[in-house]
């Protein structure tokens, strides 16, 4: 099978000979049969060429997180303009209607594959962490799931849980949850192309997967970031190697290409950030992907042409853009938020004779999962069955907000659910014996979602339940804390805005008491201002050792916080789920309950904090 472009247009002479040998058979039949005269010769070509066409659809979702019930807050909107070209926020989201939306996508479609793009699990609010998310893999092989790839949260519990899920098997520790019935795990492949033993040298799972579409081969390449093991605890990713994106696909593109599979999709746990606030914004004006940055962009540039398409996700960001590939060729690079409130339909025209995509006439588009249609029944009677083994510890009061304490669903750097984490993480660390903390620090991923006030069951406005509470603080990170210079705490925040942070800055939740500057004006880690760093109002000693509380993950250095490893004297204390609970049972009630906290911890001197 020739090679061809990307275009759609075929390299070398193969469409000339086939000219020529249709030429010469016309002529042979043409000493037996009258003579057919064509007006427009192009004309025809054109229509032979458009009858080989066949269309594929490809529905993809990403970071679904286990969000089988429809995300709270801010977590379960998307942003889009009305009728007045106003911005507003739309309710989205849950599998119920996700389920729904894929079903109804597919319809009319006679060759339709559905993937995933990591991180299907891992960070789930109680519903599915409760059963080690057995039910959100149950639910992605109803809603039909052909393929997925890793994402960094599929390593949260390590290889043996990962390959667990993937397989089946009761859980070694929990057994089975439902009585009589072994968990029979994904009934799609999921692959993990650059993630190696590191004795072996062999992947853990399949690094590819092809599908047959009506004699067409289509393959799936599949990789994770590379930067993993900075972002997973590290009894997480013990024992394996996470190699380059593209190195890899590109390998792997070539071995496919040496089985005659012409049609090849990247599916790359990595993402981007585009500039606009609307999840079906034009990152394409005023050039192709211009309005799309982050490491993804450096990624599809230089994947091999042969790949037609990029899906991404990790950034929870949605965009459907067009980045330039090393040929010179427009390509797709998509992604569809998270938590199932977006899906992305794109269409791939194979032409059968070569068995390669006609780029140019490639489409794709993101939809949102409105809450407006209909619940599918399945996923429904899915949920239920789970709900009634986890209600006794899920409806659980735990606390009283008296307005929307906002985490993950905010923009700015210092946000108001973020210092009521570290100001819980400081308080219940601070005494003597457990701990001394004077300083507590919370890593902004950390943070799942919201504090939502409006009720999102039976419990009642205000009232935060446990599952709540466990949606926001999902990990079940141990506390640690540490002795730490002024100089190391310094270290610890230009490090939010250098190195592997420099280009999106990962901001520190910060305790009450403590405060600094942060210079947007500048580049780097000259953005933190040293002289106005804090503690209680007096400037930071940085000869002065200091007892810092911070979560297990930070203390390993994760985020790209090298320099938390250079503390001394441990202590490891409380989970931060329990932390947490404990700091909303003391500081509210029915009466009482707690109230946004002011965002004065962090002064911003510039603008541009939303973009960064």
């Amino acid at each position: 099978m020739p090679e061809t472009n990307k275009t759609g247009n075929h390299r070398g002479n193969r469409g000339r000979r086939t000219r020529l040998a249709w030429s010469a058979t016309a002529g042979l039949a043409a000493l037996a049969l009258p003579v057919v005269a064509f007006a427009n010769p192009a004309e025809k070509q054109d229509k032979e060429a458009k009858a080989r066409i066949e269309q594929l659809q490809l529905l993809a979702i990403n970071d679904f997180h286990g969000n089988l019930e429809p995300p709270a807050g801010s977590s379960g909107t998307v942003k889009e303009k009305d009728a007045n070209g106003a911005i507003v926020s739309t309710p989205a989201g849950g599998v119920e209607y996700l389920a729904t939306a894929l079903r109804e996508a597919r319809k009319g479609h006679k060759n339709t594959i559905t993937v995933s793009d990591g991180d299907n699990v891992g960070a789930s609010p109680l519903l599915s962490s409760l059963f080690h998310d057995e039910p959100t893999i149950e639910a992605l092989n109803k809603v039909g799931v052909e393929v997925s790839v890793v994402g960094n949260h599929e390593f949260d519990h390590g290889r043996a849980e990962l390959l667990r899920q993937a397989n089946g098997g009761c859980h070694p520790v929990d057994g089975c949850f439902n009585q009589g019935q072994k968990f029979k795990g994904a009934d799609f492949p999921i692959l993990a192309a650059n993630v190696t033993d590191e004795k072996t040298g062999k992947t853990i799972l399949p690094p590819y997967t092809v599908k047959n579409v009506h004699g067409i081969k289509v393959g799936f390449i599949g990789v994770t970031l590379h930067d993993t093991p900075n972002i997973v605890s590290a009894s997480g990713v013990k024992g394996m190697k996470f190699g380059d994106e593209v190195q890899t696909i590109n390998k792997y593109t070539a071995e496919l290409k040496k089985q005659g599979v012409r049609t090849i999709v990247a599916l790359v746990h990595e993402g981007g950030f585009p500039s606009g606030a609307t999840y079906d914004y034009d990152c394409n004006t005023p050039t192709p992907g211009a309005g799309l940055t982050g490491p993804i962009v450096d990624i599809a540039k230089k994947v091999d042409p042969e790949v037609d398409a990029v899906l991404t996700g990790h950034t929870h960001n949605a965009y459907n853009c067009t980045v330039m590939d090393p040929a010179g060729q427009p390509r797709l690079v998509t992604s569809a938020a998270s938590f199932g409130r977006l899906y992305t339909e794109i269409n791939l025209p194979i032409d059968m004779e070569t068995g390669d995509v006609v780029r140019s006439q490639m489409t794709a588009a993101n939809h949102v999962v409105r809450r407006t249609v209909a619940k599918a029944q399945d996923m429904t009677d899915l949920l239920t069955s789970y709900q009634k083994l986890a209600a006794p510890v899920a409806g659980r009061t735990v606390g009283h907000v008296s307005a929307d304490i906002n985490g993950a669903g905010s923009s700015a750097f210092e946000k108001p659910l973020g210092n009521v984490i570290a100001d819980a993480q400081l308080e219940a660390l601070a005494p003597a014996d457990k701990g001394g903390a004077e300083i507590a620090f919370m890593n902004p991923g950390g943070i799942r979602t919201d504090l939502a006030y409006k009720a999102s069951g039976s419990e009642g406005d205000g009232v935060v339940t446990y599952a709540e509470a466990f949606a926001v603080q999902p990990f079940t990170n141990m506390m640690n804390v540490l002795d730490l210079t002024g100089a190391q705490i310094v270290n610890v925040l230009k490090q939010q805005v250098s190195g592997s942070n420099e280009v999106a800055p990962k901001i520190l939740q910060v305790s009450n008491g403590f405060t600094y500057t942060l210079d947007l004006t500048k580049t780097g880690a000259d953005r933190i201002v040293v002289d106005s760093v804090k503690l209680n109002g007096q400037p930071l000693d940085p000869a002065k050792t200091y007892r810092v509380a911070m979560n297990e993950f930070l203390a390993g250095g994760g985020d790209g916080f090298p320099a938390f490893t250079g503390g001394t004297n441990k202590l490891v204390g409380p989970s931060d789920l329990d932390v947490f609970t404990a700091y909303l049972a003391a500081h509210s009630s029915a009466s009482a309950p707690l109230a946004p906290p002011a965002q004065d911890r962090i002064k911003i001197i510039g603008s541009g904090e939303d973009v960064l």
